[in-house]
């Protein structure tokens, strides 16, 4: 009796290609999550479906469920045993802390920016200070939140240290998790924030290592001390807005 062919072996060629498939499909769902996140299209505590994200992004459950693990270990989501998954929800507390690391992130960025940002990071960074003035004299914090994102990201690449930015952009991107949920609180002080971001730019541009990072660092503390003060009477946690800082 004649025997059927065997099925051919699959290719290591062709697993390799289905594994590199799979990761970049879970570095796009993951990307757009974040963005999801970050914009407040998902609100803390929402709850991510695997089924509903697959489907509104046309990926199959596979590479979302590894994109869920992926924020899950970054601390912007929270996976619950028989729950499911949650944007995490940021108290005081936790916020109070994160921005302790923040300040000493940030201080080091201020110092290392000094002596090694290059003339067309000096120019972008003024050129967000401008734009910055414009909008903090509407008050516009929908405007203002990402120009102030993209000011200290930029500062962060100045300093030129792969690590220390890599770090400093999980700490926000945690941050930021409350940081949305708080503005509508401080939003006078975005002239403040700004007239910091001027300070902190003219110290870079002057090489003054020790005071971008004195300036950096009370930045950021004072943003934190603003953001307790005007939490403390109502003890709110209010969903939707954002802080200056």
């Amino acid at each position: 009796m004649a025997r059927a062919p065997a099925s051919p072996s699959p290719s290591p060629h062709g697993a390799a290609l289905d594994l590199l498939r799979e990761q970049s499909l879970t570095s796009l769902v993951q990307r757009e999550l974040e963005r999801q996140i970050e914009s407040g299209q998902l609100a803390p505590g929402a709850k991510l479906n695997e089924a509903d994200v697959a489907a509104d992004l046309r990926v199959s459950r596979g590479p979302v469920r590894e994109a869920f693990r992926a924020l899950d270990q970054i601390g912007l989501v929270r996976t619950e045993k028989n729950r499911g998954v949650f944007v995490r929800e940021v108290s005081l507390p936790e916020a109070s802390e994160i921005y302790e690391v923040r300040a000493a992130l940030e201080a080091m960025i201020g110092r290392l920016a000094a002596r090694r940002a290059l003339p067309a990071q000096l120019t972008g960074l003024r050129s967000l200070v401008k734009r910055m003035q414009a909008v903090a004299r509407s008050r516009d914090a929908d405007a203002y939140f990402p120009l102030n994102l993209e000011f200290h990201d930029t500062l962060a690449q100045a300093a030129g240290n792969a690590a220390l930015l890599a770090n400093y952009r999980r700490v926000i991107k945690e941050l930021n998790l409350y940081r949305r949920a708080t503005l509508v609180r401080t939003i006078d002080h975005i002239p403040i924030a700004t007239r910091d971001h001027e300070a902190i730019v003219a110290a870079v541009a002057k090489g003054d290592e020790k005071l971008a990072e004195r300036l950096l660092y009370e930045h950021v503390i004072s943003s934190r001390e603003r953001l307790q003060r005007a939490l403390k009477p109502s003890g709110a946690n209010p969903k939707g807005v954002r802080e200056a800082a």
